[in-house]
């Protein structure tokens, strides 16, 4: 059977329990991030740039959208996914995206010494733990949608129930 004939399970319907647990997680991650201070503007920067590299389009248009609603320039949107050398991403911005990549792609080595001590040094201790779980979770919503095919998740077809 070809990619284009494989309809996929719509997930939600079929396990709504862990879809609300799911979503749940989101919001005490969200919660976290408030009580720690880190500010949305940076959250979203986060889930830009994992949802690029997991190829996510429907996170990574809703996160677009989002991050110029709040404000962003375009310039900061486009730097996002070449933070190494972005002249107007804040230190603080470019090793948030520097762990949320070693996170993205753990499986290539790990989260590095040198990435984690990094943020260390420029987030307290709540507000680590804040960016850990940001890139935690919307990586698993990435990796969700692209499995199931959710509608605008980038890969054909829509979802369908089972």
């Amino acid at each position: 059977m070809s990619d284009a004939t494989v309809t996929r399970i719509a997930i939600k319907d079929v396990t709504p329990d862990v879809s609300s647990a799911m979503s749940a997680l989101h919001e005490a991650a969200l919660a976290a991030a408030r009580a720690a201070g880190i500010e949305p503007e940076l959250l979203q920067l986060v889930r830009i740039r994992a949802s690029q590299i997991n190829g996510c389009s429907l996170s990574l248009t809703r996160h677009l959208r989002d991050a110029r609603a709040m404000g962003q320039s375009e310039q900061r949107i486009r730097d996002v996914r070449a933070w190494r050398n972005s002249k107007v991403l804040s230190p603080r911005e470019r090793a948030a995206l520097s762990l949320t990549e070693a996170i993205t792609l753990v499986f290539a080595g790990q989260v590095p010494n040198s990435v984690y001590a990094e943020a260390a040094g420029l987030f307290d201790e709540t507000q680590l733990a804040a960016l850990i779980w940001a890139a935690t979770v919307i990586n698993t919503h990435n990796r969700i949608a692209i499995t199931t095919r959710l509608e605008g998740s980038g890969a054909p077809p829509i979802a369908a129930a089972g």
